[in-house]
């Protein structure tokens, strides 16, 4: 296998498995808000600081120079944007809207993402996307809609509350997506990850004034304290695989594979919650599982062919 093609998979890989895991989080945090008091902005904060804190510490024990992208204005001006519009802002909008439906729709919602970075690339380069993207982009999207609705329009009941934050995560994941590529190409993916990660706790414990809130004694429940810990751990974890699945593979392409997360979100909460599914809805899980494999397949055809060429 020549080592372009052989990257690009691995890129592929660790997309898939890093949406499994984010795709994962979203039912333990649906669990989490519905069974606890706590607030978004707090178990966010919580989260945010301890994954930050926990990235830095093993970087600096290990020897990376963490602190030498806070002496470049330029670089530091980058990473404050992508730790509050990009990190905060994903995870924000994201649990947000669990809070205010549940954690697959929070999930599909966030699939919008991709159509926004596809139409902001068109729009920089100046050109239409390629068909298979098209085709994928609406067959995917088609196999979401059944999911959502089980093909009845009139069984579309979320909040509008619920419908704001879900279309505020996908312009957030959008700018999570594409804004880093240059600061993790020069810095390190744990690096950009882990100062996101604490910039992004710190102004939301800054904002909402953390110190003064009375949640702090929840977390000394259990099983809460175990389900935050592991929330944090593995959601740590995807947002490390996603981000460094972009060095491989285009945003676009990681992008459009995310598409598994809501696939494995909806599939937790089966079993968890007890979801009952229609029959349209499991068509269209197929057919959302063919139109990602396409394009997978169609851009590998296309890297070929240009190769080739």
């Amino acid at each position: 296998m020549p080592k372009s093609k052989f990257v690009r998979s691995k890129g592929i890989l660790l997309i898939v498995i890093g949406s499994i895991l984010w795709g994962a989080t979203g039912p333990m945090m649906e669990w989490v808000l519905n069974n606890t008091s706590l607030s978004v902005s707090f178990f966010l904060t919580v989260r945010l600081l301890t994954a930050g804190l926990c990235i830095l510490f093993f970087l600096l024990i290990t020897g990376n120079k963490i602190f030498l992208i806070w002496k470049d204005i330029s670089w530091l001006k980058q990473l404050v944007i992508f730790g509050v519009l990009g990190m905060l802002g994903v995870q924000y909008t994201f649990v947000a809207a669990i809070d205010a439906s549940n954690a697959t729709i929070a999930t599909l919602l966030q699939f919008l993402g991709p159509v926004y970075i596809i139409l902001f690339l068109s729009w920089k380069n100046k050109m239409f996307p390629p068909k298979y993207q098209v085709i994928g982009i609406i067959g995917t999207l088609l196999g979401l809609f059944l999911l959502l609705t089980n093909a009845n329009v009139s069984i579309l009941l979320i909040s509008r509350e619920a419908l704001l934050w879900g279309l505020a995560v996908g312009v957030a994941f959008s700018i999570y997506t594409v804004y880093p590529a240059r600061l993790m190409k020069e810095w390190g993916v744990l690096v950009i990850v882990g100062w996101g990660m604490l910039i992004g706790g710190v102004v939301l414990a800054l904002v909402t004034q953390i110190w003064k809130t009375d949640e702090w004694i929840h977390l000394a429940a259990y099983p809460i304290n175990f389900i935050v810990v592991i929330i944090i751990l593995i959601g740590t974890i995807a947002f490390i695989l996603f981000l460094s699945s972009m060095k491989y593979i285009t945003a676009v392409e990681t992008s459009i594979l995310s598409s598994i997360e809501p696939l494995t979100a909806m599939i937790i909460s089966v079993f968890w919650f007890s979801q009952i599914l229609g029959v349209w809805q499991y068509i269209g899980v197929i057919i959302m599982l063919l139109f990602v494999t396409w394009l997978s397949v169609a851009g590998d055809i296309k890297w070929i062919r240009k190769r080739k060429g």
